[in-house]
C-alpha cells in the first residue's frame, strides 16, 4: 500500500508539473506576440486587433483554464461534491473558455489571411536597399528583425521580396511560404483541438449518465485517435521547422489530455465496479 500511494503521488506531481509548464507557456506566447506587435501594429494595438495580434496568448490561457475545469470534473471532485451550484459553475466557466477558444480560432484565420495578403515589393532586388531604420525582415513566424547594414546581407540572398500589408516588413518567397505554412498549421491545430474537446465533452456528459459504452465508446475512441494523430503530426512539423515553443506547447498539451483521458477511463472503471457490486445480491 505505501508503494502504491507513493506511485500515485509521483503521478499527480508529474501531472501538475505539466499543467504548470502549460501555464508558463501563456507568458512565452505573450512575450513573442508582444515583440511582434511592435512591427505589426506600429501605431498601437486597437481593440479590434487584439485577437489577431495575441491569438496564441488568448488561446493558451483559455485552454489552461479549460484543462483545469476538466481536471476538477473528471478527477479532483467526488460525485457527492457535484452540487447544482458547482456543476453550473464548472459548465459556465467552460462555456466562457470555449468563447475565447473559438475567438482565438478566428484570430488564427485572420492572421492567415493577413499573411496571404503579402504583395511583391517593386523595384527592390536586395535587402540592403531597405536599410533606413524603418524596415524589418520576417525571420520567422511572429519574429521580425530590423534591417541594418550589419545584417541585411545575411538575412536573404533573394532578389525579390514580399511586403506584409500595412507595415514596413518584408520576407523573401521561401520565407513567406514557410510562414504561411506555419499559419495553416495553427489554423488546423486549433480546429482539431476544438473537435477533440467536443468529443471529450460528449464523453464526460455520457459518463455522467453511465452511457459511455458499446458503439458510442468505440466511435469516440476511434475519432479521438485520428484527431490526436493529426495533433501529433502538427507537433512534429513545428519541431522539424525549429519552432521550439510551438513544438513544446503542442507536446505538453498532448500529454495533458492523455491525463484527462486517463481520468475519464478511471472514472468509467469505478462506475462499472460500482454497478457490478450493486448487481450482486448483498453487495454495497
Amino acid at each position: 500500500m505505501p508503494l502504491e500511494i507513493n506511485r500515485d503521488s509521483i503521478f499527480r506531481a508529474f501531472k501538475y508539473i505539466v499543467y504548470g509548464f502549460l501555464a508558463l507557456n501563456v507568458y512565452l506566447f505573450f512575450a513573442d506576440e508582444w515583440a511582434a506587435s511592435a512591427h505589426r501594429f506600429a501605431d498601437g494595438v486597437a481593440i479590434k486587433d487584439i485577437i489577431e495580434g495575441f491569438a496564441a496568448s488568448i488561446d493558451t490561457a483559455a485552454w489552461v483554464v479549460l484543462l483545469l475545469m476538466f481536471e476538477l470534473e473528471t478527477y479532483v471532485l467526488d460525485e457527492e461534491q457535484f452540487t447544482k451550484r458547482t456543476t453550473w459553475t464548472l459548465h459556465g466557466l467552460r462555456a466562457i473558455c470555449y468563447v475565447f477558444i473559438i475567438y482565438a480560432f478566428y484570430g488564427y484565420i485572420s492572421k492567415l489571411f493577413y499573411l496571404l495578403g503579402a504583395t511583391e515589393l517593386p523595384n527592390v532586388s536586395e535587402l540592403c536597399a531597405l536599410v533606413n531604420g524603418q524596415w524589418a525582415y520576417a525571420v520567422d513566424f511572429d519574429e521580425y528583425a530590423v534591417l541594418t547594414t550589419a545584417n541585411c546581407t545575411s538575412m536573404s540572398a533573394a532578389t525579390a521580396f514580399y511586403q506584409f500589408p500595412g507595415i514596413s516588413a518584408v520576407v523573401d518567397s521561401r520565407g513567406l511560404t514557410e510562414i504561411v505554412r506555419l499559419a495553416w498549421v495553427d489554423v488546423i491545430n486549433s480546429a482539431v483541438w476544438l473537435l477533440v474537446v467536443a468529443v471529450l465533452e460528449m464523453d464526460v456528459r455520457l459518463q455522467e449518465l453511465s452511457k459511455l459504452e458499446g458503439r458510442i465508446l468505440r466511435i469516440s475512441n476511434v475519432s479521438k485517435s485520428i484527431l490526436y494523430a493529426v495533433l501529433f503530426l502538427a507537433a512534429i512539423y513545428w519541431g522539424v521547422k525549429g519552432d521550439f515553443v510551438d513544438f513544446w506547447d503542442a507536446f505538453l498539451w498532448l500529454v495533458a489530455f492523455v491525463f484527462i483521458e486517463l481520468n475519464v477511463f478511471e472514472w468509467r472503471q469505478e462506475s462499472l465496479e460500482q454497478q457490478a457490486e450493486a448487481s450482486v445480491p448483498g453487495g454495497a
